[in-house]
C-alpha cells in the first residue's frame, strides 16, 4: 500500500462527506488491508455513469490494496431503498431482481478488479433472519430516529403514506455491515443516513464502527434530476459510442466540469481549469465538452472509440442540419399528462404553433424532426423521460434540446 498522506489525499477527493470527520486518516492508520464496503441494490438492468462514479472510488480502494467488498443487495431491492423517495417504490419480485443482478455483474467488472473484489448477496444474512432477529434490528432505533431522514420527515408532514417495511431498510442495509465487518462504507450522498445506520447497529454489536465517505450525486443528461434509469435521463457504460457520446454532448455546459471530474476520470486540478475556463471565457464549451465526451467513451468503449464516435457524430449533424450548439428548452408542465406527452400540445405550450390543429398539419407538412428524424405521425405521443436531452426542430430556423 502506498504513503498514507498521499493515500488519504487520493481517497478522499472528490467526496460530498466523510464520517466522522478524521475517521478515514484513522482507519488507514492502521496499517492494515481496510474492508471497504459498497451496496448497490440491482433495480434495473445498467450499471450508469452516475453508480460509476462511487464504483471508482472503490477501485481507488482495491488499487491501494483494500479489499473491495461489493454487496448485491438481492434481499434489500425486494423491500426497496427510500432515499430520495417521495412516495413508496413499486416492490419487485424475486425474479426480476435476479435478472437485473445477472445483468448487472458483469459489467461491474468494466470499473473493479474482479480477482479482488468480494461479491456477497444480502439474501445470505438476510433471509435466514427470523422474527427475533426483526424485531432485534427493530429495537435498535426509534421513529424519531427515522423521522430526521429528509424524505421520511417530508412525507410525513405532507401526511403522505410512509410502510413499516420502508423503516427497515436502513437497518438491513445497516446490518449488512454488520455481516461483513465492515472499515469503511462508500455511498451516494442521498445514502448518508442509512451508512450512519450501519455504524449505530456494529457498535451495538460490538464492531467498530464504520467510517462513511459519500460521493455526490451525479445530475442526469436533462441537468436537472439526479441521474436515473427510471426517468431516463441516464448513460449507461455499456451503451453503443454513438449513444454514448450523443447523450454526453447533450447536456447542460454547467455541468462539464462536473462530468469531466466524475465520469471521464479527470483529476481534481484538470476539472478546476475546465471550470475557470467556462467561466472567463477562455474555453470554449463544445470544445470542453467534446473532450470530455471522447474521454468517457475511451475510459469504457477503448481507446479510440470517442474520436470515432466523434466523427459519426459530425456527420450525423451535418446530414440533418443540426447545430452544434443548442438551447436547453424546459417542457412547460402543461405539456406533459400523465408522464406522456402529445406532440402537438408541446409544441403550442412552447409557443411553436397556435393551436393543436394548426400544430398538426405542421407536422403532417414534414415541419417537425427530433433528434434530426422527421415525425411523420401527427398524432405522435410518448413518455416525458424519452424526449429529455432530444433536440426538437420545428421549421427550417427552430430548434431546442428538450429538458
Amino acid at each position: 500500500m502506498s504513503g498514507s498522506s498521499h493515500a488519504l489525499r487520493v481517497l478522499s477527493s472528490g467526496t460530498a462527506e466523510i464520517v466522522p470527520e478524521g475517521g478515514l486518516a484513522e482507519k488507514l492508520a492502521l496499517g492494515r488491508p481496510l474492508r471497504v464496503k459498497l451496496g448497490l441494490d440491482p433495480t434495473a438492468p445498467a450499471v450508469m455513469l452516475g453508480w460509476a462514479v462511487v464504483l471508482r472510488k472503490l477501485r481507488q480502494f482495491q488499487d491501494r490494496g483494500h479489499t473491495a467488498v461489493l454487496i448485491v443487495g438481492d434481499f434489500t431491492a425486494r423491500v426497496g431503498d427510500p432515499s430520495g423517495r417521495s412516495e413508496m417504490r413499486p416492490r419487485l419480485s424475486k425474479e426480476q431482481v435476479e435478472g437485473f443482478a445477472a445483468n448487472l455483474l458483469g459489467q461491474f467488472w468494466r470499473i473493479l478488479d474482479r480477482d479482488a473484489t468480494e461479491v456477497r448477496r444480502n439474501s445470505e444474512w438476510l433471509e435466514p433472519l427470523d422474527m427475533e432477529g426483526v424485531l432485534g434490528l427493530a429495537a435498535s432505533t426509534t421513529v424519531a430516529r427515522m423521522l430526521e431522514r429528509d424524505d421520511f420527515a417530508a412525507r410525513h408532514a405532507d401526511g403522505r403514506p410512509i410502510s413499516l417495511m420502508e423503516f427497515l431498510y436502513p437497518l438491513l442495509q445497516g446490518y449488512d455491515s454488520v455481516a461483513v465487518e465492515a472499515d469503511i462504507e462508500l455511498g451516494g450522498s442521498d445514502q448518508l443516513f442509512n451508512l450512519l445506520v450501519g455504524r449505530d447497529l456494529q457498535r451495538d454489536r460490538g464492531q467498530e464502527p464504520q467510517v462513511c465517505l459519500t460521493v455526490p450525486l451525479l445530475e442526469g443528461i436533462d441537468g436537472v434530476q439526479k441521474m436515473s434509469q427510471s426517468l431516463g435521463n441516464y448513460i449507461g457504460i455499456e451503451e453503443p459510442p454513438d449513444d454514448m457520446f450523443g447523450k454526453l454532448m447533450s447536456i447542460p455546459d454547467r455541468l462539464i466540469a462536473k462530468y469531466a471530474l466524475f465520469c471521464a476520470g479527470e483529476g481534481p486540478e484538470e476539472a478546476a481549469r475546465v471550470e475557470r475556463g467556462l467561466a472567463d471565457g477562455s474555453l470554449h464549451p463544445n470544445e470542453a465538452k467534446r473532450r470530455m465526451a471522447r474521454d468517457v467513451v475511451d475510459l469504457y468503449r477503448g481507446a479510440g472509440a470517442g474520436e470515432a464516435a466523434e466523427q459519426r457524430f459530425n456527420v450525423m449533424h451535418k446530414e440533418r442540419e443540426i447545430p452544434e450548439e443548442v438551447a436547453d428548452t424546459p417542457m412547460p408542465p402543461e405539456a406533459s399528462q400523465d408522464d406522456r406527452v402529445w406532440l402537438p400540445r408541446l409544441l403550442v405550450s412552447l409557443g411553436r404553433a397556435s393551436s393543436n390543429s394548426n400544430a398538426r398539419r405542421l407536422i403532417q407538412q414534414g415541419g417537425v424532426r427530433l433528434d434530426g428524424e422527421i415525425v411523420s405521425d401527427p398524432d405522435f405521443e410518448t413518455g416525458t423521460a424519452d424526449l429529455r436531452g432530444r433536440v426538437l426542430q420545428v421549421g427550417r430556423r427552430w430548434f431546442g434540446r428538450l429538458s
